[in-house]
């Protein structure tokens, strides 16, 4: 898309696990070569989404916390930045900050607590207990980026420029959005993986059924439909009929080192 001459192609300002940032190659061939509005349901990072930059959008994320920073990032990235340049690479600074409560604090400082707790974790990794407190303990960098003020800057800006519309709500709301002609890319919590909790409830196999109903209810529609999940019996089941290709794909962000060096098989499924 056009943007001014001065603009720095936005990335992902947050880590997180699932992010599809070693399958965007792979992706990217695979994308419609036309479509009106661009949706994704499980926005996470983004990879995507700020790969391809659409014109028109629609992302959504259960995570009310990473939905928060989106829309600070897009509304008041100055102040966001001056308030993440308070912060401090400690170990006891970060547990005071992961002490506080985000419904005590504004908008910008909860986005503040939220990508620095990302950007000074253990792995990157957002997990949270089952009352939806984020718990990962403190990580051990060398000299971790809390402040990327030309990414969070170039990112405000593309969100200003485009038709983007940023939801918090349950990912079936945001299917119901859909029109004939538009493009929606699923990347859910992975089927059978050990780490699911994004948020206080999990996606169980009920919801990965629930969710290729959704699938082929899109299809019927006219919607481009693409989906990413891990490779197994039970998920290849579920989208019989659609294309189905494996790729491999490593992790930056696992509980398991070997995963994060060695990689996985994943599935890519379409209806194009």
């Amino acid at each position: 898309m056009l943007l001014n001459e001065n603009f720095i192609k936005p990335k992902p300002f947050v880590k997180w696990a699932g992010g599809k940032s070693q399958l965007l190659k792979f992706i990217r061939e695979r994308i419609p070569n036309s479509y009106n509005t661009y949706i994704e349901p499980f926005v996470g990072g983004g990879a995507l989404f700020f790969e391809l930059l659409p014109k028109k959008a629609i992302i959504n994320d259960i995570n009310e916390e990473l939905i928060n920073a989106y829309l600070v990032i897009k509304n008041n990235v100055d102040e966001l930045i001056n308030s993440l340049k308070k912060h401090e690479y400690k170990k006891e600074y970060y547990y005071y900050i992961r002490s506080l409560k985000p419904h005590e604090l504004n908008n910008i400082e909860r986005a503040s607590r939220f990508i620095y707790l990302n950007r000074t974790c253990y792995n990157g990794l957002y997990k949270v207990n089952s009352k939806g407190e984020f718990n990962v303990s403190f990580g051990r960098y060398k000299n971790p980026k809390i402040v990327d003020e030309e990414n969070l800057k170039a990112i405000s800006h593309y969100l200003n420029y485009a038709d983007i519309t940023i939801t918090c709500l349950d990912y079936k709301e945001v299917c119901s959005m859909a029109n004939s002609g538009d493009f929606v890319y699923f990347d859910p919590p992975y089927y059978g993986v050990s780490f699911t909790k994004y948020t206080k409830y999990d996606f169980k196999e009920k919801d990965h059924i629930e969710l290729a109903q959704i699938f082929t209810e899109l299809d019927r529609r006219g919607c481009k439909v693409l989906l990413s999940n891990s490779n197994t019996e039970f998920t290849k089941n579920l989208y019989k009929g659609y294309k189905i290709e494996e790729v491999y794909a490593t992790r930056g962000i696992s509980c398991k080192v070997s995963t994060r060096k060695g990689g996985m098989l994943e599935i890519i499924v379409r209806n194009y």
